[in-house]
């Protein structure tokens, strides 16, 4: 008899999860969205994110969603014997707790390997465990002053800045779910559970680095860090004659364009810009020279001549108009669905698309325990069924 297909992608995956804030939670977000079951571990004061009544609030209310919240006391015996049966049950266990905090409740990768032999074991940390700064607390602001985030604002406005978003947060939240999926393909392919460590530092100093490094990636120096053309003051949306435009003409074909369509056709034949590397080098110049031209159009004049010369160009979308773009609402990417608390909200959807497993949103974001009473009557009840031995056979 042939097998069933899988609902969704991750269908009779169980996670358990011990994050908090953002990094940990956006990527069982993601896992969740996936199809797995997420079992969300709070404790008796819930997440710190949480409003005092234990709802949601405006991060969680997408953040959370598609996971089940069960709150134990795990500074008691019995909350923690609670959490051992359920590891006994679960494909995953993901934390962003400091190692010591893991210890001194019992729950280090030994010890819950002893549980779930085959468990795939996450640790979310601020900085390697192999490094000074291992102890240290982490925070984005912290990531980003440390890994050369706020540093690559230097030379753009003359002082450091942080990024405008938790982007470390984020990136580092993606990064352990794909680390998660890589380690459940590893033990379905014979290799066995694992200890997973994503540093949060680290992964933000790759992160940074792919374009950052620049000339310092060749021992000794070949140039100066970073990637020029990104690193002028006048790369930024450029003020049009009703609103804002990013043009950017990119190959050699758009800036003749360009530079035909704007007056300036003997730029083409200007020898600053005759080829990519020419143009990086001279970034600023042309940079300027676009700010100086877009007020003579309006953006949409702008997207039109832009999109028929097939020159790269967008329109500056504020957060509160996203729901109102055309392509956003074709892709339906911002549905507005019912929370039964909180009412009407823009339900993110996932990005990604799966042709044979199409996106549910089968739970909104939970109150503080909502799932509590019955995640442990199914575990009492053995309904729990184990998507694979504990032994990891077949």
């Amino acid at each position: 008899m042939p097998k069933t297909p899988p609902a969704t992608p991750l269908e009779g995956i169980r996670i358990i999860d011990l994050t908090s804030v953002i990094m940990g939670p956006f990527a069982t977000r993601i896992l969740a969205d996936m199809g797995a079951d997420v079992i969300k571990i709070e404790p008796p004061e819930g997440e710190m994110l949480r409003t005092p009544s234990g709802r949601p609030n405006p991060i969680m209310i997408n953040l959370y969603r598609n996971k089940r919240s069960v709150m134990l006391d795990l500074k008691s015996a019995e909350g923690r014997a609670t959490l051992e049966k359920l590891i006994g049950t679960a494909d995953v266990l993901v934390h962003n707790l400091r190692p010591q905090v893991m210890a001194r409740l019992g729950f280090t990768y030994e010890a819950v390997k002893a549980i779930r032999p085959d468990i795939v074991y996450c640790a979310a940390h601020g900085f390697g465990a192999g490094g000074p700064y291992g102890p240290k607390a982490a925070y984005d602001d912290l990531i980003q002053a440390g890994s050369g985030f706020a540093a690559a604002a230097i030379p753009v406005t003359g002082q450091p800045a942080y990024a405008p978003a938790v982007i470390c947060d984020k990136v580092a939240g993606q990064t352990i779910a794909y680390a998660i999926l890589a380690a459940l393909l590893h033990r379905e392919r014979g290799g066995g559970g694992q200890a997973i460590e994503v540093p949060m530092f680290e992964t933000a100093i790759d992160f940074n680095l792919v374009e950052g490094f620049g000339g310092v990636v060749y021992e000794p120096p070949r140039g100066p860090p970073g990637y020029a053309r990104i690193q002028t003051p006048e790369r930024r949306p450029y003020p049009t004659a009703d609103g804002y435009a990013c043009i950017l003409p990119y190959s050699d074909k758009n800036w003749r364009d360009f530079f035909a369509a704007v007056g300036r056709d003997a730029w083409s034949d200007d020898p600053r810009f005759a080829t990519r590397g020419d143009r990086v080098t001279h970034a600023d110049t042309l940079y300027a020279m676009i700010r100086q031209e877009a007020p003579k159009r309006t953006t949409a004049e702008w997207v039109a001549f832009c999109d028929g010369a097939d020159i790269p160009c967008m329109p500056m979308i504020t957060v509160q108009r996203l729901a109102e773009d055309p392509h956003v609402m074709a892709v339906d990417l911002l549905p507005v669905v019912e929370h039964p608390t909180e009412g009407p909200y823009r339900a993110v959807r996932p990005p990604v698309t799966f042709s044979a497993a199409p996106y549910v949103l089968r739970r909104h974001a939970p109150a503080l325990g909502e799932h509590t009473d019955e995640v442990l009557a199914e575990l009492e009840a053995g309904h729990f069924l184990k998507s694979r031995p504990a032994d990891g056979s077949a």
